[in-house]
């Protein structure tokens, strides 16, 4: 389901890692620029973290490495986040001043899925909430079902720009303002979008189809930080009217009003 189907054109548009079992609970949230954002720390070094299930490895500023005296990329450091700690990460240290344009205050990193695997992780996007390990209650819903792939959950998606269609695995990406953001392994494109920019989604993709869900006129854009096996990735224009909810085994995904 994931073979490439086609060479998807973008047109421009201008108007698991290991985890410890150790309580968790919710913590407040943030909506901003397309992102999940939440207090958490890595070390002693706490801020606001972006939240992103599409991210493998967890990220530490390195503005923020470097004012703790860090001076090495990668190094084993424990992380909380919402009432989950987990003793030692692989944490690496990067230049996210592409994932922090367009926020208010300055983001200290990335919560990726080396932290959040193992576990149930559920977004509340009315009343940003993030919660760790916490019972899931809805009245209405929709499971579907995830693969995991590379490390990234995934479900299948299908998208088409009209003439062209590319069915295949797509991350589950709580940092991302695009409904769609598509491997640049798998689309090409004729306008200036940035693969880094994921605060703009300035292209549009004629249809992308979920369950047998349709929705047309999708904003999207490019990623340029896939790993091999995944076609693209979800954003929170598609997930920010609803209730998430990935299972800790990573075999579902629940969808709630």
């Amino acid at each position: 389901m994931r073979a490439r189907l086609a060479v998807l054109v973008l047109c421009f548009a201008a108007p698991f890692g290991v985890t410890s079992r150790a309580w968790a609970g919710q913590t407040h949230c943030w909506f901003e620029n397309g992102a999940v954002v939440a207090p958490a720390a890595i070390a002693d070094m706490a801020g606001d973290f972006v939240i992103d299930l599409s991210a493998p490895r967890t990220l530490l500023h390195n503005t923020k490495a470097q004012m703790a005296g860090i001076t090495t990329e990668v190094l084993a450091l424990p992380v909380e986040v919402a009432g989950l700690k987990v003793p030692a990460v692989s944490v690496t240290v990067a230049d996210l001043d592409d994932r922090g344009a367009g926020f208010v205050a300055p983001i200290a990193g990335v919560i990726g899925m080396d932290v959040l695997a193992g576990h149930s992780v559920e977004i509340d996007f009315a009343a940003c909430r993030l919660l760790i390990d916490e019972p899931w209650r809805a009245r209405r819903q929709v499971v579907l079902p995830v693969e995991v792939v590379e490390g990234l959950p995934t479900i299948t998606a299908a998208v088409s720009d009209g003439p062209r269609a590319l069915q295949g695995a797509f991350a589950i990406d709580t940092a991302s303002r695009a409904m769609a953001r598509l491997s640049v392994r798998d689309a090409t494109t004729t306008g200036p979008l940035a693969p880094s920019a994921r605060h703009k989604a300035p292209a549009r993709l004629r249809a992308l189809s979920i369950a047998g869900v349709l929705a047309e006129n999708v904003p999207a854009t490019l990623a340029d930080d896939l790993p091999e096996g995944v076609t693209g990735t979800l954003g929170t224009g598609l997930w920010a009217r609803h209730r998430l909810r990935l299972a800790a085994d990573a075999r579902t995904l629940a969808i709630a009003p």
